[in-house]
């Protein structure tokens, strides 16, 4: 079987964990999260990771991510590495590992440094009594404002893909999940589309809405209109959807 890595220059001293990810993952049972990929917390020297194992893709999928597409475990890697780059917090990046068989990309891995957060977004658009709930989502809407400066579109920007980090009373942000991303131009209606995925309520929508309005330097109502209407587009097709399952 033959591979291919990539390792952090900072984190040189893990290297021999890289290579042997596999057999680490399958020795470790402390599962974080498991549906299409798994993800795990191990311990290495001191250093406590998160490793994503993506699902081995089927076959067709093998041959594009041997020859013509990055995996997803690769895109992981560059884009945490990007987002470092650029002053924006993601976990840190180790390292990633792809795994080939016959020719065929077979397993992948992704490897960061584990990031230690209260709570997720979801909890504060979610709940109208948690606390500093508006103080909090101002504040993400500024680091999305910011990731859309630095020309980052996350595509994936769902609510359980925002950590909020919180020391003393300030509050700070970091994503994850981060494989499906675009570094591209963004303007107001690619912004405020951003935020479609959080499935907001009415009193999230407005606060959102204003304060990316303040920050983009255009009228409220403009981008209260926009977002309204992304997130009625997006709820619509997911009610569709649902019809479309119900039938069958």
């Amino acid at each position: 079987m033959n591979i291919k890595f990539e390792l952090n220059k900072k984190y040189e001293n893990t290297k021999e964990f890289l290579l042997n990810i596999k057999e680490y993952f399958k020795e470790n049972s402390n599962t974080i999260h498991k549906a299409r990929n798994e993800l795990k917390v191990i311990e290495y020297k001191g250093i406590q990771t998160v490793v994503k194992a993506f699902k081995v893709p089927n076959f067709i999928n093998q041959i594009v991510y041997a020859y013509f597409r990055d995996s997803k475990a690769k895109k992981s890697y560059k884009n945490a590495m990007k987002l470092s780059t650029l002053g924006i917090n993601t976990p840190a990046p180790i390292g990633y590992i792809e795994f080939y068989k016959n020719f065929l990309f077979k397993e992948s891995f992704f490897i960061a440094k584990k990031q230690d957060y209260a709570f997720t977004i979801r909890e504060p658009l979610r709940n109208l009594d948690f606390q500093d709930r508006e103080i909090i989502i101002k504040k993400f809407v500024a680091f999305t404002y910011n990731l859309h400066k630095n020309s980052v579109y996350h595509k994936d920007y769902s609510a359980g893909n925002i950590l909020v980090i919180k020391t003393d009373n300030e509050y700070d942000f970091s994503v994850v999940d981060i494989n499906r991303m675009e570094f591209k131009p963004i303007d107001l209606h690619l912004g405020l589309d951003n935020f479609a995925k959080l499935w907001l309520d009415e009193d999230s929508l407005l606060i959102i809405a204003k304060e990316y309005a303040k920050l983009a330097g255009v009228q409220e109502q403009e981008a209260i209109d926009i977002l309204k209407s992304c997130d009625k587009k997006l709820k619509d097709f997911v009610e569709f959807k649902r019809k479309i399952r119900g039938k069958k």
